[in-house]
């Protein structure tokens, strides 16, 4: 048994095909289907059930290649501890985030991590919440960016900022001639959500609960643009996070954004690694970039007074 062999199980794990899992592993098929021949004779179970479509793997096989994933994740944590020590701030760090707030974020903090880590190789991965945390706990990550609260007792969490919501609206909404919002003015609204497993699906339910508003029935949407676009087009109205609706995001026609007074329904943003990485120093640092975001960027007021101050004019080259 060799670190090669645990590579190309866990290969097959992923991928569940003998062709697709050579080509990851930079292999021939016959090569890789002869090393998994190997461990299985080696170890003296079987570890896959060979199909004409496509390869299970047996209850042996999954638990196994789940060891061999740790097995892996602790080598190339011992790598780390080797280059960080060499150099800490060169290498790859590989992040994820998800899909609300990427796009929104990643703009105003790059350039940044980029002046302050000149030699770093920042590898990004856009997920779902639960896609994140499954690529963090297998080792495939080595830091996410994401909504609290996270619960699982083998990661840390560093917090790093919280991002008031305001309410989009159509320009001639009976809500868009409000200056602020309290909660309760959202009572019997129907709000236009994202689709399951967005997180900010959760967030914007729970707010619907606080408030007494509901969900537009027959309607889901798959990215922020697509709720924009459909207020825009007088669908409905939705909550979005403020750094969606900052520059450099092109401000949609029609659309009105009004704040929340007093504490602002919000989203609590951390960094999440594993308690057991090799780069947690490394990463408390590249954390302390990510908290000093300008104070505007989550200004939900300022946001809505520049969209306003901006529809005259939108309106005038219509």
């Amino acid at each position: 048994m060799n670190l090669r062999d645990l590579r190309y199980l866990v290969a097959l794990a992923e991928h569940r095909h003998f062709g697709r899992a050579a080509a990851a592993s930079f292999v021939s098929q016959p090569t890789l289907s002869t090393q998994i021949k190997k461990l299985e004779d080696e170890l003296g179970v079987a570890l896959v059930e060979r199909t004409p479509r496509k390869v299970l793997l047996t209850d042996v096989g999954r638990e196994i290649a789940q060891r061999a994933r740790e097995v892996l994740n602790e080598v190339e944590q011992i790598k780390t501890i080797a280059r960080r020590t060499l150099d800490p701030e060169s290498g790859t760090v590989r992040l994820g985030i998800f899909p609300t707030l990427g796009p929104y974020l990643l703009p105003h903090v790059v350039p940044t991590i980029r002046r302050r880590f000149p030699r770093l190789e920042l590898l990004l991965v856009e997920e779902k919440t639960e896609t994140v945390l499954r690529l963090l706990r297998e080792g495939r990550l080595d830091a996410g960016i994401l909504a609290l609260p996270i619960h699982d007792d083998q990661l840390h969490a560093e917090f790093l900022f919280e991002e008031p919501f305001l309410l989009a609206v159509p320009e001639r909404h009976d809500l868009a001639r409000r200056r602020t919002l309290r909660l309760e003015d959202l009572a019997h609204e129907s709000l236009l959500l994202l689709d399951d497993g967005h997180c900010l699906r959760d967030q914007a339910l729970e707010v619907c609960h606080l408030s007494g508003a509901n969900e537009k029935s027959g309607f889901r949407a798959t990215s922020l643009e697509t709720l924009r676009q459909m207020v825009a087009a007088n669908v409905g109205i939705t909550l979005l996070p403020t750094l969606a609706v900052q520059p450099p995001v092109a401000h949609a026609g029609n659309v009105h954004l009004v704040p929340f007074r007093g504490h602002a329904p919000s989203r609590r943003i951390a960094m999440i690694w594993r308690k057991s990485t090799a780069m947690a120093g490394f990463l408390k640092n590249l954390a302390e970039i990510l908290r000093e975001l300008p104070k505007h960027l989550l200004d939900a007021h300022g946001a809505a007074a520049e969209s306003t101050a901006q529809a005259p004019r939108r309106r005038a080259r219509r």
